[in-house]
This record gives C-alpha cells, structure tokens and sequence, in this order.
C-alpha cells in the first residue's frame, strides 16, 4: 500500500482524531467512533478518499 497523506497531514489528522474522540468522552456521547476515521488515516498514512481525485500530500521523491 503506498502513502499518500504528508506528515504535517498525519500530524493534523491524529490530532483532529485524538480531539474528536476526547470531546465525545468528556460529552459523554458516540460521535467518538467518527474520530476513529482520521486517527486511523493519519497512523497508517493512508486515505482511501484520496483515490479517486488522484490527490497525495506525501513529497514527490526525485
């Protein structure tokens, strides 16, 4: 599987992720399960949603 989220992506996705899931537990409510989508993008470094518009935020190595 090739990368295709950059790291200040990830790094913005895990927080994204980690705030989200925070929120819900100190709201005590299950939108939490919605931050799981961008923590998980962010550690694997992969985002299906990218596919189809050909995007990637990861360097071009030359």
């Amino acid at each position: 599987m090739k990368h295709n989220v950059g790291v200040i992506d990830r790094t913005l996705r895990i927080l994204l992720g980690i705030a989200v899931i925070g929120a819900s537990v100190y709201y005590q409510s299950y939108w939490g399960a919605v931050g799981l989508v961008p923590l998980l993008t962010g550690m694997i470094g992969w985002c299906p949603a990218y596919l189809p518009f050909g995007l990637s935020t990861c360097r071009v190595k030359s």
